[in-house]
């Protein structure tokens, strides 16, 4: 049985949380280059707690910009076991209006500038994402934003746009046509990564817009989304409080996804075949099974 260690990856002022203790900040160095920002090692309840600006303080990074690998890299280096992502979202469906959270358990990729993985030549893997969402700490994640005070949706799913601009009108649209329920900019290739690096990984999606589909609002722009997270800051920030209490009263077992140990099938390249220098830069994602 091992402890929660939870990261955390959002907006820059996530972390003042009242009651954190041992707070430091701290630079992690990974193999994939430079994570966004450092990370805030704290506790809270006696669990241990990593704080990930996603964006870096401040927000100077584009979601294009965002070094994925780098961060997934360094919350793994860091103990984490657990990711919760806090993430802006429009909406698709007239269900979610701006100010509702949605646990979403789908996602489809739609971005195209980014590296989406830790694998590849001289040590080959594919893991299974077909289920990319751990179902535990979602639903852990869902009570403790109801607990918060927000409207909480159980189920989604996310489309992941490149950005940095926000869809066209037939976009939008043809999203909805999709089935998708809300679409932002940050969690692909991050869930991704997440899995391969063997870490429980699940989203809160904080609605702020109706994208651009609906004919009852105006265009989403910059002022309507920061005007709506200003308003949802603070059930963010208990969210990730209520959840935190919630794991410190639970004892943590292995995921009933086998999260953990998805590696274990995942890794195609032979021992004689696999490239030292690669294997040393999976050290932290997949030292587990690579040794």
């Amino acid at each position: 049985m091992t402890e929660w260690v939870l990261g955390v990856l959002g907006g820059s002022g996530l972390y003042e949380i009242d009651g954190l203790t041992n707070m430091q900040w701290m630079d992690v160095d990974t193999p994939w280059g430079a994570p966004s920002d450092q990370l805030l090692f704290a506790e809270l309840d006696g669990v241990k707690i990593r704080f990930l600006p996603r964006h870096g303080r401040g927000h100077a990074l584009s979601p294009s910009d965002v070094n994925y690998r780098a961060n997934i890299d360094a919350l793994k280096r860091a103990g984490c076991t657990d990711v919760l992502s806090l993430s802006a979202v429009g909406s698709l469906q007239e269900q979610y209006p701006p100010g509702d959270f949605v646990m979403v358990d789908q996602y489809i990729d739609r971005t195209f500038a980014r590296e989406k993985s830790f694998f590849g030549k001289g040590c080959v893997a594919h893991v299974s994402v077909a289920d990319p969402v751990c179902s535990r700490l979602s639903d852990m994640a869902g009570k403790a934003a109801q607990v918060a005070g927000a409207t909480v949706h159980n189920g989604g799913t996310y489309l992941a746009m490149e950005g940095p601009q926000f869809s066209t009108r037939a976009e939008s649209l043809m999203y909805r046509q999709w089935g998708c329920d809300v679409i932002g900019m940050t969690n692909m290739p991050e869930a991704k990564l997440a899995r391969e690096a063997e870490l429980c990984y699940a989203t809160a999606a904080m609605v702020t817009d109706y994208d651009c589909w609906h004919e009852g609002h105006g265009n989403v722009d910059v002022a309507s989304v920061i005007a709506t997270l200003m308003g949802n800051a603070d059930k963010g920030k208990d969210t990730v409080r209520h959840l935190v209490k919630a794991m410190s009263q639970t004892p943590r077992t292995p995921s009933p996804q086998g999260i953990e140990t998805n590696l274990d099938v995942a890794i195609i390249t032979g021992p004689d075949a696999r490239d030292p220098a690669r294997v040393a830069m999976l050290d932290a994602v997949a030292g587990r099974v690579l040794g």
